[in-house]
């Protein structure tokens, strides 16, 4: 995992080298800076005041013997002010260039990581959004990434300034006084302990942290998509309880992580002062017995801070480089998912042939078959309506069809081509499908109509809505074809969504239409005006129907009954109402229940 990590970390960071690189560049430009301040004030104390010998490299003490030596500095100190002051401003403009860089690198880095996430999760096979939960994958689209993002951006090169400011301390410390630096270090070994056990302290709980915001925002999306259920079924206190015990599990865990980035600073506080005040203290009596300048001093308690300021920031840096690993891995967990296969070989024949399922075989799961042993043939231009109580395997079917699932066992040709060798892209283009619950997209209904036709005219759309008996309904709301509609279709009733679902299917050119119970929700007179249009529309139209209302499979060529996962009846209308079995069931009782309604309506009229 840390490998794949590391890859991919890798990765990220070459797209942007030259970002990173300029940001180093910065990086090390700002520390040699913060280092040579306090150089050029014991410089100026104990040189050019006291007479003490130089610090300064020889082509600076050359330069200033040419201005007249340290007695002309003495007496225009301007130019020492002068210089600290033009150290500060280049120090300034480098941090504006290494933070500007690094911003830049991390925006880019986050695009690649949302864009190249979001065309993978779109090319995953249909059986993993199966099994996703929906708010634990937008939690790491977003918010994983943007702790990736915020490591990259801000504390990857606090790892060089840390380790430069270390490095460049330790050096001349030693320089001046080793044995006041061997002071200096008495509390660097549990500096340095404590940050490795809060880094991998905060690793496991940042872990159980983020997988807890994960369910919370699955719980969050979940309600969100059901509130017409949640509100139906009056759920709202549940809902809210529900949502209260994730969002306290996020809290706890959260408020625990909290808790260790407390305990690290405030121990790593009392480390450093302390360390801080026995520098000083060192510094104080070596001084008193002349053993170190005033100059010494000021760069030992300047120093101090840059020794132990990074040590202290490492936890924060091994904290954040910990929350980018978890994030990333599990940024990874999806870019690991295989996607669809590509096809280079495969065919694109015309789809415009019989359907055959020979001796299929189909599970979701191992041990529980869904289809068992089915075969039957679908017609070239022919419908073909299926009946089955729920769990059948009436769905499976359509799924097969399309290619989102293989079979197991047997085979499924099309004109006589199987499946397997037909390009799945090509394929579902082909084929249109309209589900019992259709996902309308909060667009106009235009838009949602013509979505997949992006050049579609007005004569195509009209055409499609008068189809799909929909034209009379969009007229009469507030803004005809240019009407917004709400999320998921949520400000139209379940008939009418139907009908734009299926004015937006008809839209393209299928060789087969399929139907999974998606006239359900439509009143009979408006079932039997869409399937007189399709008929008229699509002579050479394979057409599939799924339903459980006998006036639609009536009017089908060819008639099929599952039960169990196993085609138990088929023929036409009239041969299935004269056997024994569930099509003639259903068919008496949907009769009776005709019967009596008629009735009921006489007795009205005549009251």
């Amino acid at each position: 995992m840390q490998k794949r990590n590391s890859r991919l970390m890798g990765a990220l960071i070459r797209e942007n080298k030259w970002y990173f690189l300029a940001a180093l560049i910065c990086t090390v430009f700002t520390v040699i800076i913060e280092f040579i301040t306090p150089i050029l004030l014991a410089e100026t104390l104990d040189h050019y005041l006291q007479g003490q010998p130089s610090r300064m490299p020889g082509f600076i003490n050359a330069w200033v013997d040419s201005l007249g030596g340290p007695t002309y500095m003495a007496r225009n100190l301007w130019i020492v002010g002068l210089a600290l002051v033009g150290l500060n401003l280049l120090s300034g403009a480098f941090s504006f260039g290494k933070g500007r860089a690094q911003a830049v690198a991390g925006e880019n880095v986050s695009l690649t990581l949302r864009e190249k996430l979001y065309a993978h999760i779109q090319r995953l096979p249909f059986a993993y959004h199966v099994k996703a939960e929906t708010g634990d994958l937008v939690q790491r689209c977003t918010s994983d990434v943007e702790t990736v993002r915020r490591f990259l951006a801000m504390q990857l090169m606090q790892v060089v300034n840390a380790v430069m400011m270390i490095a460049f301390a330790l050096f001349y410390l030693f320089r001046e006084n080793a044995k006041i630096t061997w002071i200096s270090m008495i509390m660097l070994p549990g500096l340095f302990l404590f940050a490795f056990l809060f880094f991998k302290w905060v690793i496991k709980n940042f872990r159980l942290s983020d997988e807890a915001e994960g369910k919370m925002s699955a719980v969050l999306q979940e309600n969100l998509t059901g509130v017409r259920v949640v509100r139906a079924f009056g759920q709202q206190e549940y809902e809210v309880e529900k949502f209260e015990k994730v969002s306290s599990d996020f809290r706890k865990k959260t408020f625990k992580l909290c808790n260790l980035l407390a305990v690290y600073w405030a121990t790593s506080d009392a480390l450093s002062m302390t360390q801080s005040m026995l520098t000083l203290l060192a510094c104080v009596y070596f001084a008193i017995r002349g053993e170190i300048t005033v100059g010494t001093m000021i760069i030992f308690t300047s120093y101090i801070w840059k020794l132990l300021f990074p040590i202290r920031q490492l936890g924060r840096i091994l904290s954040d480089a910990g929350k980018s690993s978890v994030a990333l891995g599990r940024i990874d967990e999806i870019l690991r998912v295989p996607q669809e296969p590509e096809e280079p070989n495969a065919k694109k024949p015309s789809l415009k042939g019989d359907i055959v399922f020979d001796h299929v075989g189909f599970s979701y799961d191992e041990g529980r078959e869904v289809l068992r042993d089915m075969s039957f043939t679908v017609p070239a231009g022919k419908t073909v309506a299926i009946l089955g109580a729920t769990g059948s395997g009436k769905s499976s079917v359509v799924h097969l069809i399309q290619r989102l699932f293989e079979p197991q066992k047997g085979e499924i040709r099309i004109g006589g081509t199987p499946i397997k060798e037909i390009d799945r892209y090509y394929l579902r283009s082909r084929v249109g499908l309209v589900l019992q619950e259709p996902f309308l997209y909060s667009k106009t209904l235009r838009e949602n109509v013509a979505i997949a036709v992006r050049d579609a005219t007005a004569e195509q759309i009209d055409r499609a809505v008068t189809d799909a008996a929909a034209k009379e309904f969009i007229l009469d709301s507030d803004q005809g074809y240019d009407t917004l509609v709400g999320e998921r279709g949520v400000t139209l009733s379940g008939g009418q969504k139907q009908r734009v679902a299926i004015a937006r299917t008809l839209m393209k050119d299928n060789d087969i239409l399929i139907f999974d119970d998606s006239l359900s929700a439509v009143d009979t007179e408006t079932d039997a005006q869409i399937r007189a249009a399709l008929k008229k529309r699509g002579r050479n139209v394979t057409t599939i129907i799924i339903s459980h209302r006998i006036v639609t499979l009536s009017q089908a060529d060819w008639i099929l009954v599952m039960e169990d996962g196993r085609i138990t009846q088929q023929g036409t209308h009239e041969d299935l109402v004269r056997q024994d079995g569930l099509y003639a069931r259903i068919f008496n009782i949907q009769s009776a229940l005709e019967e009596e309604f008629k009735e009921e309506k006489n007795g009205y009229a005549a009251v």
